[in-house]
């Protein structure tokens, strides 16, 4: 194995909460600071109910999104906001996934 003295290997810096398509996928889609309705998340991110409610439970428990329940008349909703930190981690982890291709690049 060829080790590159004194620089650590971007893939290290990946946060694993975004290696799922859908997880990362719903980051980008709520972008900075937007709020969506789950039925308009799901309708972007072309994913079934349960794959876009089991990502968002993921990312809620490591912080990143935010969750508000209500209703819109008789009509319960439930909309997704990601938070501050979930914004700077998922920004972070762009940077890191060029980083690789640059590193990749001999950059």
């Amino acid at each position: 194995m060829t080790e590159t003295p004194g620089r650590e290997h971007p893939r290290l810096r990946l946060d694993d909460s975004f290696a799922s398509p859908i997880r990362f996928s719903l980051m980008a889609a709520l972008g900075e600071d937007l709020e969506l309705d789950f039925a308009t998340l799901g309708g972007i991110l072309q994913v079934s109910d349960s794959a876009l409610s089991k990502a968002i439970a993921a990312l809620e428990h490591a912080g990143y999104v935010g969750v508000r329940k209500g209703q819109v008349g008789s009509r319960p909703r439930t909309w997704v906001r990601g938070t501050a930190d979930g914004r700077r981690a998922f920004y972070a982890h762009v940077r890191a996934l060029q980083a690789i291709v640059d590193f990749g690049a001999g950059g």
